[in-house]
């Protein structure tokens, strides 16, 4: 060989070198691509609406292991009259020849306000929209999810919903809902609400497959998970039927049973009973579920959907349909039919459909399985009835509570078997009684089914949690440490805050072993921090469940902090340099290092930076050691009180607190304020202070306030007056906690985490939201529906409307002696409307009166002004506004009434303030009033 070929040899091994190396890329990316594709998917949390009153997980597993029938009579607050809607003869039209159902409690009730939406865009919303918006919520606070902190996230939502007969009820009056009929009734909005709701930026689906929608939603959404399109999901379903159009529907087709009840697989079988239910998970990536600590429920091990195409009939089912979807499910899960222990079937308790798919399993999981481990067979719709595009859902919530609790409940009117069904074609056995979860010597296994009356099918398969992987020990808390912890505690107005207390007072009374610790870590890191605030200042269980009895009440107590805050204020930190109080600041500082590290950090730093200056040790100080110097000398206070300043204000910083200017009183609080700020160097300031000078100046950034030599009352009246929150730390024994509290309870946003990291506190289970529900639907005339099923409202609906409403109560409701504010135009407030207005006040009543200046006068202005006005006297019987009077147009808009525009800034100022009063607007035809019931 030549030496020319040698350069071609290398050239060539090289080559086969690089190509071996991506063939092995390669090889590994598809490896990758196909655990990803068979990843099991996590449920983390799970939330529902359903018959029987159930608004909870817990209290759906408690309906079932009681063996309770949630079926009841029609609801008496949708406008339904049983009498024209009901006739014994199945052939009768217009009518339906059953008048039970399982049917939600509260269908027409909403909280809009913590969602933002109006009362008006509420009464135009669909109530699927109001409950699913409701569920996530208490989904997401139940994953230890902060419901606000997802917003900008890559998470998915994938609602089931079939029906929209809501919009129906509006159509009387639709002009008073233009603008929201379509955006509250479409059925893609179902799920577009919830990622608008919540700023949630991966895919948004609605589904409808009838019947089997939420568990279409529920394989769509792990299919996006697998596939990286969402790094989290909802997915689940909702039904309520706002008119009973669909009981007349189903009564022509001879579909329903004559007692609302869906005896499933049954003897006595005779049609399925309609219901209705609201049901999601949150869905995540198992791996990513335990990065992110949240609770892992159980896995979806496998799911599929599939059609029955040409059936006997379009609302059929097709046998070979159904076990086609089981075997592609099980060959999702990579898992054989006999590795499955249970089935919550669809089950609805049709005559044609129940041995139809009877017969399905027995031709799938039925066969070749032992005869001692039948595929035991169940159906939660024999408790609720058919819950329709909740109804899959319901069926995996049901699945995964019993894999947790290692029972299958029985299935209800199960007595006699169907006759229908050959039970001896394979090992399957109906739950007739509720069973123990079979030992197996596996995780324990469950399959869902439901099937659509559009001929999509879908299947899941779920499976036991895994245990979960062992945490990392952590240091044990050390002998000395802050006894005193903060409870965070928020909601969108006062009586939300209230019903947030009461829950909570009652959760730890049923957790009695529930650490402070924990609760308070949960309270302050998966919950949403919302405009009502509170916290308790906990030392023990006792004291916390006073506290919130007290809270509950609307009472007071040394223990508690409350206030309301929109948005984060400015502030100054004021760090006092009393050197007579350096004892008590001494033994705070002995208490932090274990909970506050850098808090540690800095007096590490500060002992350096003595070095050389003093002979005596500053951690030696602060632990009072036998050798130390008294921290009472003024030569040893001074440094002592100005270094322990100086880390309090690191560590603050390092727990999220920013503070606009931080002030000092004293020479070592002056000093410290300004290393604290960025000003003066950390050995400077020691040096300023063992030398007897201060750290005064001038803020940095060009800002308006300016730190003076002493943080003077003066000064504080100031800040407070430019806006600022200022607050001052204490050396008192709960004064770290009570601090944070302060700070949370006037908007600052502390990070909670840092605050409670070293504590050993974990996530625990915490009672979800507790909704300021109100009644929003339009109210119909006595007769709502005649025999055809069809509105027909004798009169215009009373419910809500545009424009003024005469309220001749105002003067009964003034007396002698109350506080009256009066908010008067800059224009109009002279007339006789006016004057009659105000002489219909009692003699004796006080008033306190605002003018606006002008026409434009904004919401923060006028806000001002009604604080200016009242001062402390935040009592009041009431707000008489005269502003719709003024009937100038706004400058700029002609079309507008400057009056209109003021009112609608007064009721935001109102908002804005803590006054928490009745406002009574007096219009323009007549002295009485619109009543705005603001309330606390």
């Amino acid at each position: 060989m030549s030496n020319d070929a040698r350069p071609t040899d290398a050239k060539l091994a090289e080559y086969l070198k690089r190509v071996t190396m991506e063939l092995a890329a390669t090889r590994q990316r598809l490896q990758d691509l196909e655990q990803a594709r068979q990843e099991p998917v996590a449920v983390v949390a799970m939330g529902c609406r359903y018959p029987g009153g159930v608004t909870s997980p817990e209290e759906l597993w408690q309906l079932l292991l009681d063996g309770r029938d949630a079926v009841s009579d029609l609801p008496g607050d949708r406008g339904w009259n049983p009498g024209e809607l009901y006739a014994q003869d199945a052939d009768a039209l217009g009518h339906s020849y059953t008048l039970e159902g399982g049917f939600l409690d509260g269908a027409t009730e909403f909280d809009p306000l913590l969602f933002g939406i109006s009362p008006r865009e509420a009464t135009g919303m669909d109530p699927q929209h109001r409950l699913l918006l409701e569920v996530t919520w208490e989904a997401f606070e139940r994953a230890g999810i902060d419901p606000r902190g997802l917003k900008g996230s890559r998470t998915g939502v994938y609602v089931g919903a079939m029906y929209n007969d809501y919009w129906r009820l509006l159509q009387a009056e639709p002009e008073s809902y233009e603008g929201h009929l379509v955006s509250g009734n479409g059925t893609s909005v179902a799920s577009g609400r919830l990622s608008y709701a919540f700023g949630l930026e991966g895919p948004a689906v609605s589904v409808d497959t009838a019947c089997s929608s939420s568990l279409v939603a529920v394989h769509l959404a792990v299919k996006a998970l697998r596939a990286r399109e969402c790094s989290l999901a909802l997915a689940g379903g909702a039904t309520v039927m706002a008119t009973p159009e669909m009981l007349v529907e189903f009564s022509r087709m001879r579909a329903l049973s004559r007692d609302g009840r869906c005896k499933a697989f049954s003897a006595e079988a005779d049609g399925f009973g309609m219901a209705e239910g609201v049901g999601l998970l949150v869905l995540e990536r198992l791996s990513d579920a335990r990065r992110n600590g949240h609770p892992v429920l159980a896995v979806l091990r496998g799911t599929a959907i599939g059609q029955d195409g040409a059936s006997n009939g379009i609302t059929a089912p097709s046998g070979p349909a159904q076990e086609g979807v089981i075997r592609e499910a099980l060959a999702d899960a990579g898992l054989s039919a006999a590795e499955v222990d249970a089935i919550e079937a669809h089950g609805t308790g049709t005559p044609l459909g129940d041995p139809i798919e009877a017969g399905a399993l027995l031709a799938t999981y039925g066969r070749n399985r032992p005869a001692d481990r039948p595929l035991l067979l169940g159906s939660v719709k024999s408790n609720l009835g058919h819950t329709q595009a909740a109804a899959g859902v319901a069926g995996v919530m049901k699945a995964v509570l019993a894999l947790r609790h290692g029972a299958l409940p029985r299935t209800l009117h199960a007595e006699r078997r169907s006759e229908h069904v050959d039970w001896d074609a394979g090992v399957l056995r109906l739950l007739d009684e509720t069973t123990p979860w079979p030992e197996t010597g596996r995780p324990r296994r469950a399959a869902v089914s439901s099937f659509g009356m559009s001929g999509t099918n879908a299947h899941v398969i779920v499976e036991q949690a895994p245990e979960p992987e062992a945490e990392p020990a952590t240091e044990a808390p050390g002998p000395v440490r802050s006894a005193t912890l903060p409870w965070p505690i928020g909601a969108h107005s006062a009586a939300a805050l209230r019903g947030q207390a009461e829950r909570l007072r009652r959760h730890l009374a049923e957790h009695p072993d529930a650490t402070p610790a924990d609760l308070g870590y949960s309270l302050a890191t998966t919950r949403a921090r919302l405009e009502h605030r509170a916290v308790l200042l906990v030392d023990d269980a006792r004291g916390a469940a006073e506290d919130l009895r007290v809270l509950a009440a609307g009472g007071e107590s040394p223990t508690l902090l409350r206030g309301s805050a929109r948005t984060e204020p400015d502030l100054a930190l004021v760090l006092p340099g009393d050197l007579e109080a350096v004892r008590s600041w001494s033994l705070l500082a002995a208490q932090l290092p274990l909970d506050a590290p850098v808090f540690a950090e800095r007096i590490s730093a500060c002992e350096q930076a003595l070095a050389g200056l003093v002979d005596w040790s500053l951690w030696a100080v602060l632990a009072d050691e036998p050798e130390a110097p008294s921290p009472a000398l003024p030569e040893v206070a001074a440094p002592v009180l100005f270094s322990v300043l100086v880390a309090l204000a690191a560590q603050w910083r390092a727990w999220g607190v920013r503070p606009t200017a931080v002030l000092g009183t004293g020479g070592p609080g002056e000093a410290a304020a300004a290393v604290a700020d960025g000003r003066l160097p950390l050995a400077d300031g020691l040096r300023a202070v063992l030398a007897g000078r201060s750290g005064s100046g001038e803020l940095p950034g060009g800002k308006s306030l300016f730190l003076v030599p002493l943080a003077s009352p003066g000064t504080v009246r100031a800040l407070t007056a430019a806006g600022a929150s200022v607050l001052a730390p204490d050396a008192g024994p709960d004064a770290t906690a009570r601090l944070s509290g302060e700070l949370h309870v006037r908007g600052v946003d502390l990070d909670w985490e840092a605050f409670y990291a070293g504590r050993g506190a974990r996530r625990t289970d915490l009672p979800s939201y507790a909704f300021a529900r109100e009644r929003y639907w339009p109210d119909l005339a006595a007769e709502r529906f005649h025999s055809a099923g069809r509105t027909r409202p004798a009169q215009p609906p009373a419910g809500l409307r545009t424009g003024w409403q005469p309220d001749d109560r105002l003067p009964e409701s003034a007396a002698a002696g109350e506080t009256w504010l009066v908010v008067v135009p800059a224009a109009g407030a002279d007339g006789a409307e006016a004057c009659e207005a105000l002489d219909r006040l009692p003699a004796g009543a006080r008033t306190l009166r605002v003018d606006l200046p002008g026409p434009d006068t904004g919401r923060r202005e006028l806000a001002g002004l009604l604080r200016g006005a009242t001062g402390d006297a935040t009592a009041l019987a009431g707000v008489l506004s005269l502003l719709a009077l003024d009937r100038t147009p706004v400058p700029g808009s002609p079309s507008l009434p400057a009056g209109a525009a003021a009112t609608a800034a007064l009721v935001g100022a109102l908002h804005d303030t803590a006054l928490r009063a009745p406002l009574w607007c007096v219009g323009e035809d007549a002295p009485a009033a619109v009543r705005v019931p603001l309330t606390a």
